[in-house]
């Protein structure tokens, strides 16, 4: 029996993210609200915002229009970023890998109008969870913290 491509998708999600959730894992509590520009995301922005951009590519995989998340309390500490991090892990990977080879060719309404087939919206979202892994790789440099592996196999 053939794999289901949709479990690659799953596997490169936990990878990314389990790395990530290692990470967030030993900062201090005290570095949460770091932020390595003015007006760039926190630590805990750039939890929260995976969080929510990662369960807004699900929407989209699931037919919904693409739409930004609706403006909320973000986390109030580190611990309540992990958390909620964690949390959408397993919700997104779990989603991704029951994803048949038909719908990962169906198209589904995506930014500016277009439409795109689902697995190019699982590339974006790839991309996008590597392009903000490694940006808070650089954070935790600046704040003293040595990331652990970029990648978490297995």
């Amino acid at each position: 029996m053939t794999p289901n491509p949709a479990e690659h998708y799953a596997r490169s999600f936990r990878m990314h993210r389990g790395a990530l959730l290692d990470l967030y894992a030993e900062l201090p509590q005290e570095h949460g609200s770091f932020a390595a520009w003015e007006g760039g995301l926190s630590f805990i922005g750039q939890a929260d915002h995976l969080a929510a951009s990662s369960l807004m590519l699900l929407g989209m995989v699931a037919g919904e229009a693409p739409q930004r998340p609706a403006p909320g309390p973000g986390s109030a500490n580190l611990a309540e970023a992990r958390e909620r991090l964690r949390q959408t892990t397993e919700q997104v990977a779990g989603a991704l890998a029951a994803l048949s080879e038909e719908d990962l060719a169906r198209r589904v309404p995506a930014f500016g109008g277009r439409e795109l087939p689902v697995a190019a919206l699982l590339d974006l979202l790839l991309g996008h969870e590597a392009h903000h892994k490694g940006q808070v790789w650089v954070m935790a440099r600046m704040v003293g913290v040595k990331p652990p592996m970029y990648v978490k196999l297995g």
